[in-house]
């Protein structure tokens, strides 16, 4: 079944992706596109064009066709990026491997996708075993451009002499000067078309419940996000991005690369880990127009600027004085607006639930924040309302025009103001062709009627059912022998709240509740807490976390855990591996 989209989504100049790129690359020629934040290094949206045509023509003389893959593991670079626009705009397929997966879950990423040229940044190269990955014709070097291994080189037609990748980057600058002998202008750039409905990456999801699989996003689903990010006015000529998430997932690919430069922004590519020290003197310096970032980052930074300044004993005496807490509020969303650079519209969070807590807060004080629902196999947008218009504790309203949403029923949840709870499923043209090699998966998620099932649990609200609210993943949700749902999700909010938990988890053992909790290790110190203080004050947590939630939600046990969890590169705990 097809959606029927708005008319607006239909025609020129957003009916075609690569158009939506040839008009914004020549169009703002001259204006900055990339900065690598490491060198200080800038290059403009003419740089860019030129660079992808150059590696156009590599792919031409390399034998590549459109179609084939082309897998991509680094850090976020100004060559990243390059390597991610050519690949997509020469009409083969990008395969972006995270840059914190281990060695042999990015061989097997390569090997499964069938990738048969990888850009890898000089660092990870070594970890990597090139026998091990047979189909792969060549490797370049995402740092200097040169071919670091390829196996036996092919013959040029009508010649007898074998063409080595290797001889392909040496002569490339020549080629390029015939190609383009009076240089290289807007004139220039030319992308061919192809059809809404081809593939052009294949995302693998990193994976909180299980290994990851290969999302095939087409066309036309990364330009329901790019044109919705337009239309939305996310970004705009000469705005200022901060690239912080990993661009090979979805949510940091779309927000902070792809609308940006179809609109011709300026971003700035931190590449290296965004700490709350390294982020925030990063924002700083950039002073960004728009913040995308997960719940972890702003959470993080919560607890590191505005919860030191609340409990000082006298901001708590004036916030107890009714009529004063506005004026301290003042004060407080002026040195968290400050914190992060000042210029900026809005934070928008997504990639997993904000705790509620903080989000409270973050609406008492009017910090312009919003949240926003997605998932890699919509590439990711589903949801979103700006902040002005946000309803606390929902995750936006379903993308009008682009995506629509409904609830299959759950009977053994309750309604919500009248609102049924189930399962939230998704429609439209933002949702995925399928997991790539893995049709059993892919009828398992999308049904005959092309419904995603999102596998997140919740329901919908306001005008039309757009308002989306989410109350936890089906895969992490416990039944209790009495019937009772139980969303670890909502326990984990609370907990994470109380004094020294850095961050938590809550799972079943033996059909009790057991909370895992990772210390504050900056607020343990600070008090100077002895191994057996922290323990009972853990203890004292889990007496008042047992006070806050239902009788079938009381957790029998606190376990206090010395490594923080591991993560997906989006920052969500991998739950599965604490089952």
């Amino acid at each position: 079944m097809t959606y029927q989209f708005e008319e607006q989504y239909r025609v020129a100049p957003y009916d075609d992706l690569l158009q939506i790129y040839r008009h914004s690359f020549a169009d703002n020629f001259p204006l900055p596109a990339l900065t690598d934040y490491v060198s200080g290094k800038t290059i403009s949206y003419g740089d860019l064009a030129r660079r992808i045509a150059r590696l156009h023509l590599f792919f031409e003389l390399a034998g590549i066709v459109p179609g084939d893959k082309i897998a991509l593991l680094g850090r976020n670079t100004p060559n990243w990026v390059i390597t991610f626009m050519a690949t997509v705009t020469y009409g083969a397929i990008i395969v972006p491997v995270l840059n914190d997966f281990n060695p042999a879950d990015a061989q097997h990423i390569i090997n499964h996708s069938d990738a048969v040229m990888l850009f890898v940044a000089d660092g990870i190269f070594p970890s990597l075993d090139f026998d091990a990955m047979p189909e792969l014709r060549a490797v370049v070097s995402l740092d200097t451009r040169t071919v670091i291994a390829e196996r036996a080189p092919r013959c040029n037609e009508g010649r007898r002499t074998p063409t080595t990748h290797k001889s392909i980057v040496t002569n490339l600058t020549r080629n390029f000067r015939k190609r383009y002998p009076g240089g290289f202008a807007p004139a220039d750039i030319a992308y061919r078309h192809f059809d809404g409905g081809s593939v052009c990456v294949i995302n693998y999801t990193s994976g909180t419940t299980g290994f990851s699989k290969g999302v095939m996003l087409t066309l036309d689903n990364l330009r329901g996000n790019v044109v919705f990010g337009i239309r939305s006015k996310l970004h705009y000529q000469n705005s200022r991005v901060l690239s912080f998430l990993p661009l090979a997932h979805a949510y940091g690919c779309a927000f902070d690369m792809l609308v940006p430069l179809a609109v011709g922004s300026h971003i700035t590519l931190l590449g290296k880990t965004p700490t709350p020290v390294i982020l925030l003197r990063a924002i700083r310096q950039v002073r960004p127009s728009l913040i995308i970032c997960v719940p972890l980052i702003l959470e993080k930074i919560y607890r590191k600027v505005v919860v030191p300044m609340i409990t000082r004993k006298p901001i708590r005496w004036v916030l107890a004085v009714p009529g004063l807490e506005k004026a301290v509020y003042s004060i407080i969303r002026s040195k968290l607006v400050d914190a992060f650079g000042g210029a900026f519209e809005e934070v928008i969070v997504g990639g997993a639930p904000l705790n509620s807590e903080v989000e409270d807060f973050l609406v008492r004080i009017r910090f312009p924040m919003t949240v926003g629902f997605g998932m890699t196999e919509c590439g990711p947008l589903i949801s979103y309302s700006p902040w002005r218009r946000f309803e606390p504790g929902s995750a936006g309203r379903t993308l009008k025009g682009i995506m629509e949403a409904r609830i299959v029923p759950d009977s053994t949840l309750p309604e919500r103001d009248g609102h049924p709870q189930g399962e939230i499923i998704v429609r439209g043209l933002n949702v995925m062709k399928g997991y790539y090699k893995n049709p059993e998966a892919t009828a398992a998620a999308i049904d005959s009627d092309g419904w995603l099932h999102t596998g997140d649990m919740g329901w919908l609200s306001g005008p039309a059912d757009r308002t989306v609210h989410i109350r936890g993943r089906y895969k992490t949700m416990i039944l209790t022998a009495n019937g009772q749902n139980i969303y670890p999700e909502e326990i984990e909010a609370k907990l994470s709240n109380m004094p020294y938990v850095n961050e938590c988890l809550v799972i079943e053992r033996r059909g009790h509740l057991v909370a895992l909790c990772h210390p504050d290790a900056d607020q343990v110190a600070r008090d100077g807490l002895s191994d057996a203080q922290l323990s009972d004050a853990m203890h004292a947590n889990l007496a008042a976390l047992n006070a806050l939630v239902a009788p079938y939600e009381r957790v029998q046990d606190i376990e206090i855990m010395p490594q923080e969890f591991e993560k997906t590169p989006k920052r969500s705990i991998r739950r599965f591996l604490y089952k």
